[in-house]
């Protein structure tokens, strides 16, 4: 299939099944940009026998790609790397326009950071991939004769991966699942959300240019969930690695335990981010006003819940009132804006239901809490902020917006016992000056990840979530094991 410019509308009404674009059976329907509402491309939209096709098709080229050396696979992963790279500057606008991302969220961690996965997995895979264990004695028995009986521990493909991302990254969250993938050996079907699937599919012309045989990678792209519960049925489909809700995580949970599928989830969020009264509260303001400022709170990692002592709380609530009030919302192509829409109409709605039940609860609304008057089209919320208990629905759901709110504590205890009260527990943080009293109670919170005095990530630490924000772990070596089987290969002699 020819390529078609990046930039402009999209008119995207196939999908990549073995090595073809094939029309979707479904049709297609639109796709909406957030901040202007109006349609900025068609997106292909699968039928459930769509997807059956693609997870066959996926089923039949494993045997060959699983066969091939891992050396060569890792080429492929550079060019893949090397070929997105090339096209970062076209990539962008399209990114920007499909989700709402601001130009500095999308220019340093939209593209570049998918580049940097592909990238990652084309190293060597090898001391993952095996690992030679102690010979051991064995004496003899009726079932085999003694001697020295030595083992290997292999990392085989799991074998077909569905690939289900979330709406907030879709490039990234993509890229972070087929490269490990992809390295390890398994074919994978890629299922994009439905509100911008349009650079995945970008993404996966570009791996279809760089050489990857047919049927190795596949697009599926829906509108409706049919297809991607299909996946999810399929015996022809070994895994399903999913970011996005709880809910829907459970729901795949539930579905895939028929055909015993393998899980890697990663789920919802409620972030914690205990301020002690010797913090930097610079840094720790910072932090915590990334709910508003990195992607309009669309994130799991977001630390939506500031735990803050009580001696320095009333200073942090007017910084982070301050904080709030020097952002600008608006159009997300224009450089200095940090704010930018939720995705839908239907997300802002629900974003404005969760506000409106923290009022009727009582709790106290510092700034915000409506749409920008400023702007008279797009999905916009003001960076809103609440004073609140931790018992109160607002500070026990997921929002998925640019909501904060702020919770006192007296002791490290205390701020423990809030932080774990939760029903998530994926990405935490602790701010304190006394880095020993930090790391005592990061090791306390019931997170899959904690930051001390950072918002940072370490890309080679494991990432995933305790609790109901989900199950398994990726990232660096971790990728690797989460798409492969252990296989115990043992000898003697």
């Amino acid at each position: 299939m020819a390529r078609t410019p990046v930039t402009g509308f999209r008119d995207e009404s196939q999908l990549f099944i073995g090595g073809k674009w094939v029309d979707a059976s479904g049709g297609t329907y639109d796709v909406v940009n957030p901040a202007t509402e109006e349609v900025v491309g068609k997106a292909p939209n699968a039928t459930v026998a769509d997807a059956m096709a693609a997870a066959a098709a996926a089923r039949d080229a494993l045997p060959g790609w699983s066969a091939t050396p891992p050396a060569e696979r890792a080429a492929l992963m550079a060019r893949a790397a090397q070929a997105i790279s090339a096209r970062a500057e076209e990539l962008l606008p399209l990114v920007i326009a499909e989700t709402g991302a601001t130009a500095a969220v999308g220019s340093s961690l939209q593209v570049p950071i998918a580049v940097s996965r592909f990238e990652r997995y084309s190293l060597d895979l090898r001391p993952v991939a095996q690992r030679a264990l102690p010979p051991q004695v064995a004496v003899a028995t009726p079932l085999a004769p003694g001697g020295l009986i030595s083992a290997l521990a292999l990392r085989q493909p799991v074998g077909v991966v569905a690939c289900i991302t979330s709406y907030n990254f879709p490039l990234v969250n993509m890229a972070g699942k087929v490269a490990p993938a992809l390295a390890m050996g398994n074919t994978v079907v890629v299922k994009p959300a439905a509100q911008d699937p349009l650079t995945v599919v970008e993404m996966v012309r570009i791996l279809e240019e760089v050489g990857f045989p047919p049927g190795v990678i596949n697009l599926v792209n829906s509108a409706e969930a049919g297809p991607a519960a299909a996946l999810v049925d399929s015996t022809d489909v070994d895994m399903i690695s999913f970011t996005g809700s709880t809910e829907v995580g459970t729901r795949i949970a539930s579905a895939g335990g028929q055909t015993m599928k393998r899980l890697l989830l990663e789920l919802g969020g409620k972030g914690a981010c205990i301020v002690f009264d010797d913090a930097k509260l610079e840094a720790a303001v910072g932090c915590i006003g990334s709910t508003w400022s990195f992607h309009s709170g669309q994130i799991c990692t977001a630390p939506t819940r500031a735990i803050v002592q009580r001696p320095v709380f009333d200073r942090v609530v007017e910084m982070l009132r301050q904080y709030a009030g020097a952002l600008k919302v608006g159009d997300p192509t224009e450089l200095d804006t940090i704010v930018g829409p939720l995705i839908s109409a239907a997300q802002r709605d629900r974003v404005e239901g969760h506000i409106a039940t923290g009022r009727d609860e009582g709790a106290r609304l510092v700034t915000g809490g409506g749409r920008p008057t400023h702007v008279d089209r797009g999905f916009y919320i003001e960076p809103t902020l609440f004073v609140a208990d931790n018992n109160m629905a607002v500070a026990r759901r997921e929002i998925f917006g640019p909501v904060l709110v702020v919770i006192p504590f007296d002791d490290a205890d205390e701020a423990i016992a809030i932080a774990n009260d939760s029903d998530f527990g994926l990405y935490d943080y602790v701010f304190s000056g006394d880095t020993a009293r930090a790391f005592e109670v990061a090791q306390k919170l019931r997170a899959g990840h904690v930051g001390i005095n950072t918002a940072q990530r370490n890309h080679e630490a494991p990432f995933g979530g305790f609790k109901m924000s989900g199950v398994g772990r990726d990232g660096g070596d971790y990728g690797l094991e989460a798409y492969s089987e252990l296989q115990s290969i043992v000898w003697t002699g």
